[in-house]
């Protein structure tokens, strides 16, 4: 099968033929028709999350069921399907609980193993992992509803838990940023967008912000929102993933507010200190978010097929597998607002 491989950190990904994947037992083999392209495959192509070399990117995934492995109950080939990225065991207490994003033994396509740059994907552990796609929901959009909105989704309803009029601050509105507009707006939320880009801050106006913040100096930032909201936000979201924007984030918050961490900090920044004595004195949470386990996903797709979300409106580019290597590197730099989806 086709595929897009780099042999070393980054190094331009080239597409090239590879063996078909194994469909071990419990797992399935899906046939990719479409998979998004997320900073978190630049990650690992840029070696900030080691992988195994040689290595297939891609973990946003919509497609077709091929090859069933043994034991699989709940799946069949020829469904419609996609998947968290990751995908747990299945077996241990955290899987069984519905908590598959944290599973101990958890298995990521695209990081732990080959991923969804391809013609074909294995998936293990399938009648956990697999979400069957609603009839009216096309491939290009349901690769939208990947890590990045399905991170965002949990981030803003289940850890955020924001109401209705309720105030929710974005901090970048890359793809997370602005799927996290959309699932506040959607739950009746007010947002406030902040980001460096013009564009990206036209573009989260469009998709409901009701304030557009621009983030080039930190503390004024800051010191805008909390005036624009009457002394803070409900809940902040750092959607990029670096140090002084999560400290922003808390600094923004109301007393009794919260702040998610939704973009990835790591190596150097894995240790990034925070605002504590504001956390302390005005009781703030701090939450991580670690994508969507599949038992999770209905409540998104229902509103998905309802109308209130529209996961192609985020979609800003449609390419080909052969351009898929050139659309990862070019992450290196800022980029237009909106995802790419690569069909394939």
């Amino acid at each position: 099968m086709r595929a897009v491989v780099f042999d070393a950190y980054g190094q331009p990904p080239e597409v090239r033929e590879v063996p078909e994947p194994d469909c071990p037992p419990g797992a399935v083999v899906v046939a990719v028709r479409a998979t998004g392209v997320c900073r978190s495959d630049w990650h690992a192509w840029r070696g900030h999350d080691p992988v195994t070399l040689p290595h297939v990117p891609g973990h946003e995934l919509a497609g077709e069921v091929v090859r069933v492995g043994e034991g699989v109950r709940r799946v069949a080939v020829g469904d419609r399907v996609t998947v968290p990225f990751v995908c747990g065991c299945g077996a241990c207490e955290l899987c069984l609980a519905g908590d598959a994003q944290v599973c101990p033994a958890q298995y990521q396509p695209g990081f732990t193993g080959p991923g969804s740059f391809a013609e074909q994907v294995m998936v293990p552990a399938a009648d956990t992992n697999v979400v069957r796609l609603p009839d009216a929901l096309g491939f290009v959009e349901a690769a939208a509803l990947g890590c990045r909105f399905a991170t965002a989704f949990r981030a803003v309803q289940a850890h955020g838990r924001v109401r209705e009029g309720q105030w929710l601050a974005v901090w970048g509105c890359g793809g997370a940023g602005l799927s996290a507009v959309m699932v506040g707006r959607a739950l009746g939320a007010r947002i406030v967008a902040v980001d460096v880009s013009a564009a990206a801050l036209e573009q989260a106006t469009r998709l409901g912000a009701e304030l557009a913040v621009d983030a080039g100096d930190l503390e004024a930032a800051v010191q805008q929102v909390r005036t624009a909201t009457g002394g803070g936000v409900h809940v902040g979201i750092d959607a990029i993933g670096a140090p002084a924007v999560a400290a922003a984030s808390v600094r923004s918050l109301r007393r009794r507010g919260r702040h998610v961490q939704v973009g990835l900090l790591l190596g150097e920044h894995a240790l990034t200190a925070l605002p504590m004595d504001l956390v302390v004195a005005h009781e703030l949470e701090v939450i991580g978010s670690h994508g969507m386990a599949a038992a999770d996903y209905p409540a998104m797709l229902d509103l998905v097929t309802g109308g209130r979300l529209d996961p192609r409106a985020l979609v800003a580019r449609v390419i080909g597998l052969d351009e898929a290597g050139a659309a990862l590197a070019a992450m290196d730099r800022p980029g237009p607002p909106g995802l790419t989806v690569v069909e394939v």
